[in-house]
């Protein structure tokens, strides 16, 4: 099973790598229209009229973890970058593929944290290129009514509408291998 799951990260890596590398050649980005405004408080995304965005850290064990829920209030599509900065989250993305590929979230991890491997070895991320397939920030929507899925795009192109969830999910090791809320 662990195989299996290691199996399909990779896969699913690769795959959202192809298609955030095509997404980055795009010399237009989509408008955003929305003026969104975090609420006062974090709300579940069944109670969210807005976009609901949520950063889930998964078994990545970090002093100041970025973990959280907020719904930001929009009436109109709004960019998935828009709606994690009115959260008050930062992202950071790769030297090679730029904010296409998030390397950290909120400083997450850090250079200097060392990554354990499945396999014991230490890992520390550089965000020079791609992050390591056993650890790794994924990026996932969620339609309203639909069901969580990998993101076609990335964060600057990626529009959300009213009713939709954005996660950004840190993997290691295969697990957890998709968003649990």
């Amino acid at each position: 099973m662990t195989s299996t799951l290691r199996i399909f990260a990779a896969a699913s890596a690769a795959a959202a790598l192809l298609a955030l590398t095509a997404c980055s050649t795009s010399t237009t980005a989509a408008p955003t229209t929305a003026s969104p405004t975090p609420s006062a408080s974090a709300t579940a995304p069944a109670e969210c009229t807005g976009v609901t965005v949520i950063v889930e850290t998964g078994d990545l064990a970090v002093d100041d973890s970025p973990a959280g829920q907020s719904c930001i209030e929009t009436s109109s599509p709004i960019a998935a970058a828009d709606a994690f900065e009115a959260a008050g989250i930062t992202t950071e993305g790769t030297d090679e593929y730029g904010d296409q590929v998030v390397c950290r979230v909120n400083g997450v991890p850090a250079e200097d944290e060392a990554i354990e491997a499945e396999d014991g070895s230490d890992y520390f991320e550089t965000c020079e290129s791609m992050p390591a397939a056993f650890a790794y920030w994924s990026l996932w929507v969620k339609p309203a009514e639909g069901e969580w899925d990998y993101a076609q795009e990335g964060l600057s192109t990626l529009q959300l509408e009213p009713g939709d969830a954005v996660e950004l999910l840190f993997t290691l090791n295969g697990e957890p291998a998709a968003p649990t809320s």
